[in-house]
């Protein structure tokens, strides 16, 4: 599955390419109640085609009607919400504020070279300069802020900002890849089963053969790493959390009934491991949503898992 991102961007290029008038609109700020956070895209064209959203559908229209009264040149800041007597004279039902760039797309926007290191799981930082409309890509492998808006300078992350191993390349794993693909999240998958890894259907991410403990020393989990264990192998899963929870990792959760976690901790509490480690270990993983199927138990793991990444307290 696409991410939100590079479906627009995609989108975009093939306007681009077709030779239609189109415009990438970024949200670079939002004061009060917004229906979208900073970085959303929306991509649209002076005939009315749209992808994406800014607003969740308050003011997409009337940035079609704007472009129409008004064929931009180079790219311009518009906010919604401020004052009433601005060019765009829309306020947004919630009440809030949203800070947008309109930015006209010619070829040297770089479309198609972001559309690819992205597709290849790279990092990169987009800068546009509204006053000359000039685009520089930049591969980047810290984690910045996605969003940077000042002096005229628009700087947009693109690509995974965020990593998640998971331990076991089972149903539960498949639908957890796809379904954190989606949410831009760069996904790694260790299992040493040689059965298991075989009938592994997604292609744009292999499997590693590794032991799950060579596996995360290898991938050096920092602040913006989420681990799973989901083998539902004693010795796999004990191997894998033994190092994630010795890590940086924001997130630790493996896979089992509140019998099996409680059996967990106490062989987790033979080895060296502190208290505060101990205690980063989310088990039985996911939100209790009710889950039964493979499908809806990766779905309260990656809830889990994103709302502790936005700063959720559960």
């Amino acid at each position: 599955m696409d991410s939100a991102d590079l479906l627009v961007l995609e989108t975009l290029n093939s306007w681009l390419q077709d030779k239609r008038r189109c415009y990438l609109v970024t949200l670079v700020g939002t004061v009060g109640s917004a229906p979208r956070s900073a970085g959303s895209l929306l991509g649209l064209t002076d005939k009315g085609d749209i992808v994406g959203s800014v607003s969740g559908g308050c003011v997409e229209d009337q940035l079609v009607s704007y472009i129409r009264e008004n064929p931009l040149q180079y790219p311009q800041y518009l906010s919604y919400g401020i004052d009433q007597h601005q060019a765009l004279r829309y306020l947004l039902p919630c009440g809030g504020t949203i800070e947008l760039v309109i930015e006209p797309l010619t070829e040297h926007s770089q479309l198609s070279a972001l559309c690819a290191l992205i597709n290849s799981k790279t990092k990169v930082l987009r800068q546009l300069s509204v006053t000359t409309g000039e685009v520089k890509l930049t591969p980047i492998a810290e984690f910045v802020p996605k969003v940077n808006w000042h002096d005229q300078q628009l700087e947009v992350v693109f690509g995974p900002r965020y990593r998640l191993l998971i331990i076991g390349a089972n149903q539960i794993g498949i639908y957890l890849t796809q379904m954190a693909q989606a949410l831009d999240y760069h996904v790694l998958v260790c299992d040493p089963r040689e059965e298991i890894r075989r009938n592994w259907p997604i292609n744009n991410t292999e499997v590693s053969a590794l032991m799950p403990d060579d596996f995360i020393r290898e991938q050096q989990p920092d602040l913006h790493t989420a681990i799973v264990a989901l083998t539902h192998d004693l010795k796999q899963d004990d191997l894998a959390l033994l190092e994630a929870l010795t890590s940086s990792a924001f997130f630790v959760g493996a896979v089992g009934s509140k019998k099996t976690q409680q059996a967990r901790r106490t062989r987790l509490e033979s080895f060296d491991l502190s208290a505060t480690q101990l205690a980063k270990l989310k088990g039985p993983v996911g939100l209790s949503i009710g889950s039964k199927t493979p499908p809806e138990i990766a779905l309260a793991i990656l809830a889990q898992i994103t709302a502790i990444k936005n700063g959720i307290t559960l």
